[in-house]
């Protein structure tokens, strides 16, 4: 294990760096810290793509606009110079109110809205690491999908922390704390559920998916002796 003293010495990359890097990689930077990015897969692409368009068709016409990763949303701590930026990230869905913090290398500054689509190796990344970021900086509303619970976690920025505001299942309809007129049915989000599986309810937790049994079994095939020929 490497030892604070031996991390005070790390390399820091700032966006002046990134900019360096090869265009067919993609990369994040969390405080100087490079963190690769895999190939999203299907389900989280079709989960992006469906709120993605639902989003672009609310603000149609509208002051606020929508971008989809990859899409370089750059943190600046103090200096806006691509030096002293050391927080660079591609949020699966940006939503950006303000156009002066637009410009031809993506985002300045903070989104009002980020969307952020879970996956089993990036799951610790956007809970800890990315709400902690998004919560310094000032996203005013972070939303964490969940492909496997099929569950959408909604928080919101009150005195520079964010509250969680509320947790949705896939029957449900979110609704946005910024944009009080803007609500998303999930059942139109999540993909179905594979035939022949139903969903089990319980009182008071995570519903469950379970394979569909048949309703009647069907009868043993019946045991017959084979036929004696008789002897001639």
């Amino acid at each position: 294990m490497t030892g604070d003293s031996e991390r005070s010495v790390e390399k820091r990359y700032s966006y002046a760096d990134y900019l360096k890097w090869p265009n067919d990689e993609r990369f994040e930077l969390i405080d100087g810290v490079i963190y690769n990015m895999n190939a999203p897969l299907r389900i989280h692409q079709k989960i992006v793509t469906e709120l993605t368009r639902q989003l672009a068709t609310f603000f149609l016409g509208k002051t606020c606009e929508v971008y989809v990763s990859p899409f370089d949303v750059r943190l600046p701590k103090k200096s806006p110079k691509d030096d002293d930026i050391y927080d660079v990230i591609q949020p699966d869905i940006s939503v950006i109110c303000d156009p002066k913090k637009l410009d031809e290398k993506g985002c300045l500054g903070a989104p009002d809205l980020i969307i952020e689509v879970l996956s089993s190796s990036t799951s610790s990344h956007d809970h800890i690491r990315k709400r902690a970021l998004y919560e310094r900086t000032g996203v005013k509303e972070y939303w964490l999908v969940d492909p496997s619970n099929r569950t959408v976690m909604v928080y919101k920025l009150v005195n520079g922390i964010y509250q969680k505001l509320e947790g949705y299942y896939d029957h449900e309809t979110v609704t946005c704390g910024l944009f009080p007129e803007l609500s998303i049915d999930l059942k139109t989000v999540f993909p179905p559920h594979p035939e022949g599986y139903v969903v089990r309810e319980y009182t008071g937790i995570r519903t469950e998916v379970i394979k569909k049994q048949s309703a009647t079994r069907k009868k043993p095939a019946s045991k017959k002796k084979p036929a004696v020929k008789k002897k001639q």
